[in-house]
């Protein structure tokens, strides 16, 4: 038998073929989503009253918010910052410049730069 016919009698076999996937997929970590009390969603109000009071100069803000995951249970939390193009209230969402839109519901913080407004 020639070295090559004996190496591949020894070279692994995917009998589970997608179980390492299936373990990475376990393995990997969401984030639970977290629900805002009255005074936090009371902050979050008073500063989306305060950027659609300001929404002609497109204040540039910093915004975290909830994206749930598809395939299981929770989510993970993004930042993004940009300025605001408009608060779309048919749609309950936040649309910056560049086209993105966030769900408010989805929002738990906005951090801008007042001195800039």
């Amino acid at each position: 038998m020639s070295m090559e016919d004996r190496a591949a009698q020894f070279s692994p076999f995917a009998a589970l073929t997608g179980y390492d996937a299936a373990i990475a997929e376990t393995a990997r970590l969401t984030d639970q989503r977290v629900e805002l009390d009255e005074y936090e969603r009371q902050a979050l109000n008073e500063k989306l009253q305060f950027i659609s009071e300001h929404l002609k100069e497109h204040p540039k803000i910093s915004i975290t918010y909830f994206i749930p995951d598809h395939c299981k249970e929770g989510g993970e939390y993004v930042t993004v910052t940009g300025n605001i193009k408009k608060l779309d209230d048919y749609e309950h969402s936040i649309v910056l410049m560049d086209g993105s839109r966030i769900l408010m519901e989805d929002v738990t913080m906005i951090d801008m730069d007042l001195l800039r407004i």
